[in-house]
């Protein structure tokens, strides 16, 4: 008799199609999804988005240009993925969707412009600074940053055997966050902790990912595990930061969002400090990688509220300020329509500045206003000092 034929095995399920598969299409999402707040379009929501992605994935449904802007102009909030009472991981499936995206559809220059100078940060530091002397010339729609401050005393370097507790610094974070990072550096040494940054860090590849190249992304997550090989704790200072940062590391390594650890040390050294008592009022950007992603929003509400004399103003106009990484420069007309509720009510509100806790969002709020836009970990280190040592018992003579 002849040998029994094998039965084919079943094809492998599409990755996207079983993400997407998820989804029961109850619509719970849409209310907290900013853009289909502004259109009330099906189609600009996280169900119309999953549906299309879906079928483009099956082959039942040709892409269109159209159909390629409404997946273009989510801004990856996951504000949907918070809501769900499936647990879509609307965030992975974006990304895959963004992937065969890019080989429908080569990205445009602008885009693989940002995409090669984030991936040189010492480049891109140089043309930052190069901006920021030449912006008060600009034309104001050249202006599409806020120009940088001048860069202070870097952190110190060290050897990867001497890592312990290592800053993340990333790309535009080495020309905007260098106050930021000393800040924080000085008041972890009042806990006496010592804090450095290590060389050869590089972007964290959330901007090549959410635009589809995640092959981009991984070459840079390998660059960040080699520079922080030998460090215990790696802080992360920009939310939309953190989760990359997180996935690049493995062995002993961990990611934590610096709100979170200096939270921590704040109670664990509450006998090496104290706070600087200095009445305001200040306003509150929570951003959206820090409500659904990071999940540090609470922390740093209840952070803020334990300073002395201080009134804090929670910005809740908008779903999302409209950064959403590379589209504030992109798109950047569309990207101020959504960041427009909040610098009304920033202006309402009467605060003499703005704590953000994502550099993105930062930058993009800061050129809309002339208020003080700054990371809520400066101010909070702005306001502590160390209590002095108790000096020894002297001896009687």
């Amino acid at each position: 008799m002849p040998p029994a034929a094998h039965a084919p095995h079943p094809a492998a399920p599409d990755p996207l199609v079983a993400l997407a598969d998820r989804c029961v299409q109850c619509g719970l999402c849409l209310p907290a999804c900013p853009t289909y707040a502004e259109s009330r379009l099906e189609a600009e929501s996280p169900r119309g988005r999953i549906a299309l992605a879906r079928a483009w994935a099956l082959g039942t449904v040709e892409a269109t240009r159209i159909g390629e802007a409404h997946l273009d102009q989510c801004l990856g909030c996951r504000s949907c993925e918070a809501a769900c009472p499936a647990g879509v991981q609307y965030g992975a499936l974006l990304v895959q969707a963004r992937v065969r995206q890019r080989h429908r559809r080569p990205p445009g220059r602008r885009q693989r412009a940002i995409e090669a100078l984030v991936a040189r940060p010492a480049l891109l530091r140089l043309l930052l600074r190069a901006y920021g002397r030449l912006h008060p010339w600009l034309p104001a729609r050249w202006r599409l940053l806020p120009a940088p401050a001048e860069a202070g005393p870097g952190l110190p370097t060290f050897a990867q055997e001497d890592a312990k507790v290592a800053m993340f610094v990333g790309c535009a974070a080495t020309a905007y966050e260098a106050g930021l990072r000393n800040s924080v550096a000085r008041c972890l040494s009042t806990l006496g902790i010592q804090v450095a940054s290590p060389p050869g860090q590089t972007c964290c590849g959330s901007v090549h990912a959410h635009a589809g190249d995640i092959d981009g992304a991984q070459r840079l997550a390998r660059r960040n595990r080699a520079a922080f090989a030998s460090a215990r704790t790696v802080l992360t200072f920009a939310s939309g930061c953190h989760e990359a940062v997180y996935q690049s590391l493995d062995g002993e390594a961990q990611a934590i969002d610096a709100v979170e650890f200096l939270s921590r040390q704040l109670a664990a050294h509450a006998a090496h400090w104290r706070w600087r008592t200095r009445p305001e009022r200040v306003a509150l950007h929570l951003p959206c990688t820090q409500r659904n992603v990071v999940r540090s929003a609470d922390t740093l509400r209840a952070l803020l509220s334990s300073v002395p004399g201080l009134e804090i103003v929670e910005l809740d106009a908008a779903g999302c300020c409209g950064a959403s990484g590379t589209q504030m420069l992109e798109h950047p007309d569309r990207a101020a329509r959504f960041r427009a509720p909040l610098l009304r009510q920033l202006g309402e509100s009467g605060a003499t500045r703005l704590l953000s806790a994502n550099l993105g969002c930062r930058l993009h709020l800061a050129n809309g206003t002339a208020v003080p836009v700054q990371h809520p970990l400066e101010f909070i280190a702005e306001r502590i000092e160390a209590l002095p040592s108790p000096q020894p018992a002297s001896r009687p003579t």
